[in-house]
């Protein structure tokens, strides 16, 4: 799933557990990949959720700022990679020693660093620990996941921690853009 040409692209998403929508400009260059989304839904009484995430070439997230707006207020959480840890509004997180990926909770985008490094073979797959940002909250927990491979563009999301239990279907594009998330997500295309 690797690129050779830079490209930009618009994606939008449509929440299938409640009403939300989410717009990204994503832009892939040869020096690293940059996202910026704004999300609207009614989870938690309804807010907005504003996040610009910065990949290395290899989309490995090196950074990820996260605004939300809801009855409470505005609030913003900040979360870089620090070696092999995480430094969240600047602070040291050592209980996020080794988690691999942040996973923002009010987007599918989150899915695609793992994605792409999960094995490309039918039956294999790729677990991993996992800063978990639960955005309206603006936490940030330690949690893990696997992605198992069921073929070029389907894979299966099994949650192995804080949502332990929770199991969906997910089918992707070549890049390793979720395309359908079962009980959360699904791509559309805007009019026209």
């Amino acid at each position: 799933m690797r690129n050779s040409v830079e490209q930009s692209m618009q994606l939008f998403w449509r929440r299938t557990d409640m009403d939300g929508l989410e717009r990204l400009t994503l832009s892939i260059r040869q020096q690293g990949v940059e996202a910026r989304s704004t999300v609207l839904c009614l989870e938690s009484g309804g807010c907005r959720i504003d996040y610009s995430w910065t990949l290395d070439a290899a989309w490995h997230t090196q950074s990820l700022t996260v605004e939300r707006w809801n009855g409470e207020g505005h609030g913003r959480l900040h979360l870089v990679r620090a070696g092999t840890g995480w430094r969240v509004n600047g602070a040291p997180r050592p209980d996020l020693d080794g988690a691999a990926e942040p996973d923002l909770s009010v987007t599918p985008f989150c899915n695609t660093p793992p994605i792409r490094r999960t094995p490309a073979t039918p039956g294999e797959h790729l677990t991993l620990d996992t800063a978990f940002i639960d955005g309206p909250a603006l936490t940030v927990a330690r949690s893990r996941q696997r992605y198992l491979r069921q073929g070029p563009n389907a894979l299966r999301y099994i949650d192995l921690g804080l949502s332990s239990g929770f199991e969906a279907d997910l089918t992707v594009d070549d890049l390793g853009l979720v395309i359908s998330y079962e009980h959360l997500f699904q791509r559309i295309a805007p009019p026209g």
